[in-house]
């Protein structure tokens, strides 16, 4: 069996564009609330910008998954679920090999949200989505009995989605274009230590542009922006329990006590402590 791609592994692999992953050939009904389905993915695929009028789970049993919107990214480990409203245009990225889990959910049931939540998925809530059926339509179920189970799984789940824990791990993007191109290119490649003058040049612009855009489009310094990037990225693969050194390479630091000191700043506790807090 071939081992996982690593982030740093990932961060110069070439991105293998992919179109939506059949969506309508899993369309929940009334008959159907729930419907499941799952994907083997190699790293740096990228699933095409889609939509589809149904809300959406997205979560992966193994492997770090990107999902992003128009309005920012977010990283998704294997211990959380992704919601994603109806109609609301999004693509994802590949961080690692990763067996890709996506159930939809029929309108009529699914929760009011109106933005993406990231979710600590339960065990229970875990159980529950991989119970479903992943046979797409024109196929009989693997289980005759799918579309049944299916209507009793759907209020338990709703209601383990309503009692999950919100967790704030998004990465804001900008509307403008040439600012997002720079977000967009360090989100790739969290490792690339390459100066705000240097990664102005590339879109063709100032420093000093691109850091009002910075402050006028999402609030912020790139300082600032930047370490909400790489603690995105970090995060899920200290929670996976990847060496500090490891993580601190993947993201960009010469030093570990350098990762450690920008963490602690940021977390209040140092990466090996969120570690061992996550295997508690």
């Amino acid at each position: 069996m071939t081992a996982p791609a690593t982030a740093a592994a990932m961060s110069s692999a070439p991105t293998i564009s992919v179109g939506p992953l059949t969506p309508h050939l899993y369309a929940p009904d009334a008959v159907r609330p729930l419907r499941a389905k799952e994907h083997l993915l190699k790293a740096a695929t990228r699933v095409e910008l889609h939509q589809h009028p149904w809300p959406q789970l997205t979560f992966s049993t193994r492997g770090v998954i990107r999902l992003s919107t128009e309005d920012g990214s977010y990283i998704v480990p294997p211990s959380r679920a992704l919601w994603v409203p109806a109609d609301m245009p999004h693509s994802i990225t590949l961080i690692e090999d990763a067996e890709l889990r996506t159930v939809y959910l029929h309108a009529w049931l699914a929760p009011a949200w109106e933005k993406c939540e990231v979710l600590e998925i339960s065990p229970l809530m875990r159980a529950l989505m991989l119970a479903l059926d992943t046979t797409p339509d024109g196929l009989p179920p693997r289980d005759p009995e799918a579309p049944q189970r299916e209507r009793m799984i759907a209020p338990l789940l709703i209601n383990e989605l309503e009692r999950a824990t919100q967790i704030r791990i998004d990465v804001p993007l900008p509307t403008d274009k040439r600012l997002r191109q720079l977000c967009e290119a360090l989100l790739r490649n969290p490792a690339d230590r390459a100066t705000l003058a240097e990664r102005a040049v590339t879109i063709g612009a100032s420093e000093r542009t691109v850091a009002r855009l910075f402050q006028q489009q999402l609030g912020t310094s790139w300082q600032q922006w930047r370490q909400q990037a790489v603690m995105a990225h970090a995060l899920p693969l200290l929670a996976r329990g990847m060496p500090v050194s490891q993580v601190a390479s993947a993201s960009g630091y010469s030093t570990d006590s350098a990762f450690c000191a920008m963490f602690k700043a940021a977390t209040g506790q140092s990466p090996t402590a969120f570690q061992h807090k996550k295997r508690l």
